[in-house]
């Protein structure tokens, strides 16, 4: 069982959670993530880490409440545990010196990106970062970003705070003005990261990607992690989960995602109703 000893709500619909789980904190790398399973009879979701600390032996993960697993994960609370978490799992991010790079963060793909602009930063590089949000509501750790951050941009789709606009339009104005960007990271919505990509193509510069493709088992056994990676089939799950943004086939990702969305609804609507029977 893996213990949560701390746990704090970013906003109102994301949660972090800090899990003891010393084994996964040893080995941890930037850019990994883990495989949770909150009871016995639940499914298995990978989530990126976050955060994790060696000496404490406990990892962070940050998940955003959308299908069954996620809310049954946000009921949880200090003191409660789980009974799986399985990592860390998937290749490492590439960290070196590249000069500039810019993070772009979506969403809940803020938390992931941290540790890789931390680790950039601390590998020499000049650090543009950009973030943004639907709303100001579900905007958070932008302290933390800017700490690790030479420049960050603010966004809201909405314009309840900050700049209005979505994340590809400050991004396009930092390539235009900066020549010496040689590396682009985005972490978000899937939507997010094409468009970030299509908007870093004109310019010829590396973007990087962290693809969300539904998961199973997380070794490479199962495929349903499969994605379409310049014309190869790759699995997420052992071959990234970061490729080449200008590279991936995303109208095939955004199908697969698809596949189960009545099964998930249905599966939500079915614990929601559970949950005020019993309430």
């Amino acid at each position: 069982m893996y213990k949560i000893i701390a746990k704090e709500k970013l906003c109102p619909v994301v949660d972090l959670m800090e899990i003891e789980a010393p084994a996964i904190a040893k080995k941890a790398k930037t850019g990994q993530f883990v495989v949770v399973r909150v009871d016995e009879v639940g499914e298995r979701i990978p989530l990126t880490l976050a955060d994790w600390n060696a000496k404490k032996g406990t990892v962070t993960l940050v998940a955003m409440q959308v299908g069954t697993t996620t809310y049954k994960l946000s009921c949880l609370n200090a003191g409660d545990s789980m009974p799986d978490l399985i990592g860390p799992l998937g290749l490492p991010s590439e960290i070196e010196n590249f000069g500039t790079v810019v993070c772009v963060g979506g969403g809940v793909g803020v938390a992931p990106v941290y540790p890789i602009a931390r680790a950039l930063r601390q590998a020499g590089n000049r650090i543009i970062t950009v973030m943004g949000a639907r709303s100001k509501d579900l905007l958070f750790w932008e302290d933390r970003l800017r700490s690790v951050s030479h420049e960050l941009i603010v966004t809201t789709d909405d314009g309840s705070y900050a700049r209005k606009g979505v994340v590809t339009e400050p991004l396009k104005e930092v390539l235009e003005r900066d020549k010496q960007v040689s590396r682009v990271i985005a972490i978000g919505p899937a939507i997010m990261m094409k468009f970030c990509s299509l908007t870093t193509k004109p310019f010829g510069v590396r973007t990087i990607v962290s693809l969300n493709s539904i998961m199973v088992d997380g070794t490479g056994m199962c495929g349903c992690c499969r994605v379409s990676v310049g014309g190869a089939t790759k699995f997420v799950c052992v071959n990234g989960p970061e490729f080449d943004g200008h590279q991936v086939d995303w109208d095939l990702l955004f199908a697969r995602q698809r596949i189960y969305c009545d099964e998930e609804r249905h599966s939500l609507e079915l614990w929601k109703t559970r949950q005020c029977q019993h309430a």
